[in-house]
């Protein structure tokens, strides 16, 4: 049975990382935005990365162009906006489709482990996927589900 362990994934930077090194981690999965409503999570999810990062959380951003075209930078700006607009310093990766023919195959391996409603397929930026330090998907979170929702979810299971 494969895990979020058996993918890769090219960083903002252009280096390619083996999601195996996130064993025995617990990951938030995020496809994000730079231009969508949603983007000011960037500022609760940094919070939920400083407060459970020593406790085994780390936070994984995909930016995504797929939704209003609210992506549309490249690494470097993407990158810039992350940091200077939201002080991000989890880890982000590079620009990938998350529905269609070109979705990157870790986002077709999490929609298939745990499918939205109605059907699979991500719905909207700051869709967020729980996988537990085995690489199993636990829970899949709506756009519209705050980190800090998720901060309650997660005070039960890590330490």
């Amino acid at each position: 049975m494969k895990t979020l362990h058996d993918f890769s994934a090219i960083t903002l930077q252009g280096k390619s990382v083996d999601l195996s090194t996130y064993k025995g981690k617990t990951l938030l999965v995020v496809n994000t935005a730079s231009k969508c409503g949603l983007t000011p999570q960037y500022e609760g999810l940094e919070a939920l990365y400083q407060k459970y990062k020593d406790k085994g959380l780390v936070i994984i951003g995909f930016p995504c162009n797929q939704f209003a075209n609210q992506e549309p930078g490249d690494e470097k700006s993407i990158s810039e906006n992350c940091l200077i607009n939201y002080g991000v310093t989890f880890p982000m990766f590079a620009k990938v489709d998350v529905n269609g023919p070109n979705a990157h195959p870790l986002f077709v391996f999490l929609k298939d482990s745990l499918p939205g409603f109605p059907g699979k397929s991500v719905k909207w930026n700051f869709t967020k996927f729980l996988v537990d330090a085995d690489g199993k998907p636990l829970k899949r979170f709506s756009p519209f589900t705050k980190p800090a929702a998720i901060d309650t979810y997660l005070a039960g299971k890590l330490k």
